[in-house]
């Protein structure tokens, strides 16, 4: 059965990246006839995802919080807020890069001999303090996807080779302003994420938790500086793409990276 859901939600998540493709290579003018189609495979291939993944994590003893669940869980969050926001906001070609991405965290998380890690059944505040850390780090990440995709359209415009590419992408100032829309909400989110690991979590800075903990400030550091010369100096453009990727490659580090090492290279 979970073999089955797999390949149904791989095939969902491919047949919407292709209609994105091809809206892509023929401008949004001529590609409009697949906005639909392509939201509606995608929404489906997140609505399996879902069920994949909460049988994955939810076990009668807690949460099983395996590496390659957590990065399936992760993935399904973000092409989940990708194609929700997608209903009111031009941002469904970021699908291409999102979709296989979540594809491929899904079918890692069916065909890896992975070894449980479940955490006892917490309290809710505990609970919430996990969930409103995935919560950032997913709305974050697909700020990362829109500051990549951000860059490609200011190289194509200063090398004035507008294409197919270009012209199916909102303006530049449009791209910037959601840009900086998910920040600020993933920034709102990661400071509330710290807070709550501070007022409920017995040690933050324990061994194992230490390189997360300092890692995470730091990103909230670089959020805070890129949120603040946005509203004092007006910060776009490269200087811009260049903060939110340098954010977001220290919270993958703080807690994707932590975790790689300390299951799959440690085994702890």
């Amino acid at each position: 059965m979970t073999i089955t859901l797999t390949f149904l939600t791989v095939a969902f998540y491919c047949a919407a990246t292709m209609l994105l493709l091809r809206r892509l290579a023929l401008g949004a003018a001529a590609g409009a006839r697949s906005r639909l189609p392509a939201l509606l495979s995608g929404l489906a291939g997140v609505a399996l995802h879902g069920i994949l993944v909460y049988q994955a994590i939810f076990q009668p003893l807690g949460l099983d919080l395996e590496f390659f669940h957590v990065l399936s869980l992760i993935a399904w969050l973000v092409a989940l807020l990708l194609l929700l926001a997608a209903l009111t906001q031009p941002v469904e070609n970021l699908g291409v890069a999102v979709l296989p991405l979540s594809a491929l965290a899904l079918v890692l998380q069916t065909v890896w001999p992975a070894t449980p890690n479940v955490l006892a059944l917490a309290s809710a505040e505990i609970q919430g303090h996990i969930l409103l850390s995935i919560l950032a780090y997913s709305l974050l990440a697909l700020a990362a996807v829109q500051a990549m995709l951000l860059a490609i359209q200011d190289r194509h415009l200063r090398n004035r080779h507008p294409g197919g590419f270009i012209r199916a992408l909102p303006p530049l100032e449009t791209m910037e302003r959601m840009l900086f829309h998910m920040i600020a909400l993933g920034f709102v989110l990661l400071s509330l994420s710290l807070l709550s690991g501070a007022l409920y979590l017995e040690n933050m800075f324990a061994q194992h938790l230490v390189h997360k903990t300092v890692l995470s400030v730091i990103a909230w550091v670089v959020f805070a500086v890129l949120l603040w010369g946005r509203w004092r100096s007006g910060w776009r453009g490269r200087k811009a793409i260049t903060w939110t990727l340098a954010g977001f490659v220290l919270l993958m580090t703080a807690y994707l990276g932590s975790k790689l090492v300390l299951e799959l290279i440690l085994h702890r």
